[in-house]
């Protein structure tokens, strides 16, 4: 960066020629000194080099006034810092364009130059300091933002209250398990659980607060019409010197789990088949889809509810693909040799266990990979 681009922008504004080039000499070693006898086109001198640090102008000139000026610059450029010149006659425009203009200093003439460096040195800092405060605030703000967008997609639902339990932050699995209408934020949490009737969720937690040998509680809750358990979870929140200040409150939706066992069974009982594999995936078949029946009667919208639908729709295809190849094989003379390797690669990419493919899954890949090579079909069950 070349130094005329690493210093401070100033624009002076007045509508004599010699005031300008004193200011411009006074003030050259220092700032990017921009000048202008016409307060009209000082505003697009001001759009045209922006960003300009500290603007001083004159309060009397043609055609707009100091304060008038001053009352635009804050209008297009509110961080800039603005200053005006006048004399002892003109106090009420002095107070005028500190409430109007909203100036930061005001210099009397004739004024001493050390004193007009000084001040131009406190406003250029007084600017400095105001664009990093923005920029501070600015990051914070996307901070929070991506922060919210990484907790809303947790499976697990989170809220922190502050010492008085008033609740500070929330994400929309917390709300969604709660079926909390509105933004709860800045109402007392025991308040919110009781006006939606999730007393057993608030006994819940005040049990946990009495006894800090039980990490988590379990709770049925009935919100809109949806019945399911929950995990409920509480940690302290503490600052450096181990002060509570807080607490965080998890609540997880467990109500599937069960299924999400009976599901694991069924996937063991298909890979660990050590003789006949056909009369196995047709009882896994039949029981995949009760559970996925059982899943939908819950009418719980959840992370792990999510994923455990996605994983049974994943092995029912799969199943499907390999019986019906298997039945090709078995009952066609020349069924279609690149739509029997097809439904074997949907198979293989749907099956939630790549790596633990049952074995006569995989003497049925390679029947189906001889016959694509030699067109001779034994016309025999593999499964």
């Amino acid at each position: 960066m070349n130094e005329e681009a690493s210093r401070p922008r100033i624009l002076v504004v007045d509508d004599e020629e010699a005031i300008l080039e004193t200011m411009t000499f006074t003030f050259q070693d220092d700032y990017e000194v921009f000048t202008s006898s016409d307060a009209r086109r000082a505003l697009d001198l001001l759009d045209e080099h922006a960003p300009i640090a500290v603007v001083l102008t004159d309060q009397r000139m043609p055609n707009m006034s100091g304060v008038e000026f001053l009352r635009e610059v804050w209008q297009r450029h509110p961080t800039t810092v603005r200053m005006i010149l006048t004399g002892f006659a003109d106090m009420e425009a002095i107070i005028e364009a500190i409430n109007d203009g909203h100036v930061y200093s005001y210099i009397t003439k004739p004024w001493e130059p050390d004193h007009l460096k000084q001040v131009m040195k406190q406003a250029a800092d007084h600017y400095a300091l105001a664009v990093e405060n923005e920029k501070l605030l600015t990051h914070l703000k996307h901070a929070n933002v991506y922060l919210e967008a990484v907790m809303d997609q947790l499976d697990t639902g989170a809220l922190a209250v502050d010492a008085g339990s008033v609740i500070q932050a929330i994400n929309k699995p917390a709300r969604d398990y709660l079926a909390l209408d509105g933004d709860p934020r800045g109402a007392s949490l025991d308040e919110v659980l009781r006006r939606h009737g999730l007393d057993e969720v608030g006994s819940t937690l005040e049990k946990l607060r009495g006894d800090e040998a039980v990490s988590y509680e379990e709770a049925d809750v009935t919100v809109a019409d949806r019945s399911y358990r929950i995990r409920v979870a509480l940690h302290n929140l503490a600052d450096a010197s181990g002060e509570t200040f807080g607490r965080v409150v998890l609540l997880r939706e467990i109500s599937h789990e069960p299924l999400r066992r009976r599901f694991e069974q069924v996937l063991s009982r298909v890979v660990e088949a050590d003789s006949e594999l056909r009369p196995v995936l047709e009882t896994a078949r039949a029981e995949l889809r009760g559970l996925g029946d059982e899943l939908h009667e819950l009418h719980v919208d959840s992370g792990g509810v999510g994923e455990l639908e996605e994983r049974l729709s994943r092995t029912l295809t799969a199943i499907d693909n390999w019986l019906d190849v298997d039945d090709a094989m078995a009952r066609e003379v020349y069924p279609e040799a690149q739509l029997l390797q097809d439904r074997m690669r949907v198979a293989l990419a749907r099956w939630p266990l790549p790596d633990r493919l049952p074995e006569r899954v995989k003497l049925l890949g390679r029947s189906v990979e001889a016959y694509y090579e030699s067109g001779e079909n034994p016309q025999r069950p593999v499964l």
